[in-house]
């Protein structure tokens, strides 16, 4: 069993607007992967598959921070 993750947000001065406080509250989950996370325990995965999966997702990853690291060098 992973463990629970609770996730909240407190306004940061006296009248924060909603908006801007579920803004935070979505891009927390977000840094969290809680419904990535979810969304993976919904079904069963395959060991092999989760495996691909993540590859393919690591090497997305690289090739953009390589295209970022190519167009600051080229700006230069």
């Amino acid at each position: 069993m992973s463990r629970a993750i609770n996730v909240e947000v407190k306004p940061k001065y006296f009248n924060e607007p909603i908006e801007k406080m579920i803004k935070r509250f979505s891009r927390k989950i977000k840094k969290e992967r809680i419904i990535e996370t979810y969304k993976e325990r919904m079904y069963y995965e395959k060991p092999s598959l989760k495996r691909k999966r993540e590859k393919r997702r690591r090497q997305r990853v690289l090739e953009n921070l390589r295209l970022k690291r190519e167009n600051t060098l080229n700006k230069y």
